[in-house]
């Protein structure tokens, strides 16, 4: 079952974290629904500019809607992930999605607010969420790039939210996009996080970048032909209490890239003669919806089901 981001946020504010876990392609989807069916854990589908492109927004959507006839004891939302204004708008009129993320970071705030305020106004006006970015994050992540990271102000985020309307709001607290987050003894900044909260009150909070990229993972990957030296993510035990500072939902997209990769080139590796392209998929399908259900618990969202269907 589809269901708003709001309801879903109701249900978890200050009780636990909701996976946002991006996909592309049919195994990520299968995996998914899988992941979320072992751990009874509510989740949010989330959907790229990237993904739109490479797969057809058509082809993706009609994969989820045929995922969800044969899981209907599951309940999510779909969220379009780094939408830029063009983006969110289309989403918003194909009356399919449940949020959208509009994100004019990289703009000065100003142009940020109005930016945000006309995509707010819009999804509003057809029942939509919309999730908003204050901060910028370093690292890569498809077409997402910041040179550096540029932590949220509690005082700007208050300002932000009041003057835009948004429904929840991405900070950056020195997560990054992509596979390479940290180096040396970085962490996530709690102190700016405990801030952001004091300021916002009741306002659901967003983690971007926050893959623990698995150091066995890359090993693998690099036992089996890869390069990855220097690849290293966020402590998973520093997202497990991340809730109870008004974390409602936090996204993961590099650790599916990782299983991706990692099962690919040790399939290619070992079968020389392999050339049926659903033997890795099955794999993937499977070792993809573990990941999944270990991230629910990690989150807190597992057996969570429950609780959000009471709020339906």
């Amino acid at each position: 079952m589809i269901i708003t981001t709001e309801q879903l946020f109701k249900a978890a504010y200050k009780n636990f974290s909701i996976g946002a876990y991006n996909i592309n392609n049919m195994e990520q989807i299968f995996g998914l629904f899988q992941g979320n069916k072992q751990s009874n854990a509510p989740f949010i589908l989330q959907i790229s500019r990237g993904a739109r492109s490479y797969a057809n927004k058509v082809m993706l959507e009609a994969m989820i809607k045929a995922c969800d006839q044969l899981n209907p004891e599951l309940v999510f939302a779909v969220h379009l992930d780094h939408g830029d204004e063009p983006n969110a708008h289309d989403a918003i009129d194909s009356g399919f999605y449940s949020s959208v993320m509009i994100d004019a970071s990289a703009k000065p705030f100003e142009e940020n607010i109005e930016i945000t305020k006309r995509v707010v106004d819009h999804a509003h006006s057809k029942g939509v969420r919309v999730e908003a970015e204050l901060g910028e994050l370093g690292g890569v992540e498809e077409d997402i790039a910041g040179n550096a990271a540029h932590l949220t102000d509690a005082k700007q985020a208050k300002e932000f939210v009041e003057r835009t309307g948004c429904d929840s709001l991405a900070i950056a607290i020195d997560t990054s996009h992509g596979a390479y987050k940290f180096s040396g003894n970085q962490k996530i900044h709690f102190d700016r996080l405990k801030e952001i909260f004091a300021a916002l009150p009741g306002v659901p909070l967003v983690m971007h970048g926050s893959s623990s990229i698995p150091q066995d993972e890359v090993q693998k990957i690099e036992a089996a032909g890869g390069k990855l030296s220097g690849a290293r993510g966020v402590d998973e035990n520093d997202l497990r209490d991340v809730h109870t500072y008004g974390v409602v939902k936090i996204n993961i997209d590099s650790d599916g890239r990782l299983i991706w990769t990692r099962v690919h080139r040790e399939y290619f590796r070992d079968k020389l003669n392999g050339i049926d392209l659903r033997e890795p998929g099955k794999t993937y399908i499977a070792e993809y919806g573990n990941f999944i259900a270990h991230k629910n618990e990690a989150f807190g969202s597992a057996g969570q089901l429950d609780a959000v269907r009471k709020l339906l």
